[in-house]
């Protein structure tokens, strides 16, 4: 696990690294994934401008600021991600906001299907599903804990829908949006701090 780790975090990006590579993409019409899809390619697009409000406009809550500010140990926070995911555009900005607020963490993305080997510890329910947020011992590298794909209240808005209708389909994916904005980042934001 420890050589996984390690080059994982060689071929990592920082927050404005892979904000930079996720707007290239959507001004090239392209994806990071195996699959270019014209369908990832509209994910990636608006998962661009998605970003771009949200690193605009999330606030930190004054509570986890504070337990933030006063944190002793360091951490390395990695996550897995690809630019098409509607999820990780929601989450990434918010845990970028949160390591902006401590030198004692140092965020570092990766790409999932470049860092297979990686995902395959961090399975949900068998699938590789993103984004995956790694919380590192800075200086081991050892896993101390682990987040994602979604907050406990978007999980619910998808198994719900899916208990309902059966399937996961755009009608269930505009009401996790609507569950994000709603929440403004304060699950993820909590939910991340209680793991730390």
């Amino acid at each position: 696990m420890n050589t996984t780790i390690k080059k994982s975090l060689q071929n990592s990006f920082s927050y404005q690294e892979y904000r930079n590579l996720i707007a290239k993409l959507a001004n090239d019409g392209a994806t990071t994934g195996e699959i270019q899809t014209e369908t990832n390619i509209g994910f990636t697009k608006l998962n661009d401008a998605r970003m771009h409000r949200l690193d605009k406009t999330i606030q930190i809550n004054e509570e986890v600021q504070k337990v933030l500010e006063n944190t002793t140990k360091s951490y390395i926070w990695l996550v897995i991600a690809e630019s098409w995911c509607g999820d990780a555009a929601q989450i990434l900005p918010i845990i970028n906001k949160m390591a902006q607020i401590t030198s004692k963490i140092e965020l570092r993305i990766v790409l999932r299907d470049q860092n297979d080997d990686l995902m395959l510890h961090f399975l949900t329910n068998g699938t590789k599903s993103i984004p995956k947020l790694l919380l590192l011992d800075a200086k081991t590298n050892e896993v101390l804990n682990n987040f994602g794909p979604r907050p406990i209240g978007a999980k619910e808005v998808i198994e719900n829908y899916k208990n309902k209708h059966g399937i996961v389909d755009e009608t269930a994916k505009i009401e996790l949006q609507k569950w994000y904005l709603t929440d403004k980042g304060i699950s993820t934001q909590k939910e991340i701090l209680a793991l730390m």
